[in-house]
């Protein structure tokens, strides 16, 4: 099972943080901090190579706190060393 550390997570954060202007305008359904957490979501399913089985599924329209909560399932277990993901998701989402 690959992991990921909070310095190659915190880059990720980052990277998303920097692009945030194209990453919302190319994906204009839903509010920003939404689109931002499920490019988060999304890049983290590549990165830790999650397999279709165990990407998190959704019923209705995702929230924010859709996202996040998929985000924090996808990190369970997945952490090289733990660390708390909830500054970094409060970053993305604005707060």
């Amino acid at each position: 099972m690959a992991t990921i550390s909070e310095i190659e997570f915190e880059r990720l954060v980052n990277g998303i943080l920097e692009d945030s202007e194209v990453i919302i305008r190319h994906n204009p359904i839903g509010t920003p901090p939404e689109t931002l957490l499920w490019m988060l979501m999304s890049c983290l399913v590549s990165y830790l190579s999650i397999s279709e089985m165990e990407t998190p599924c959704f019923n209705g329209r995702p929230e924010a706190d859709t996202y996040r909560e998929a985000i924090r399932f996808l990190l369970r277990d997945r952490q090289g060393d733990e660390f708390d993901p909830e500054p970094y998701l409060a970053k993305l989402s604005g707060e």
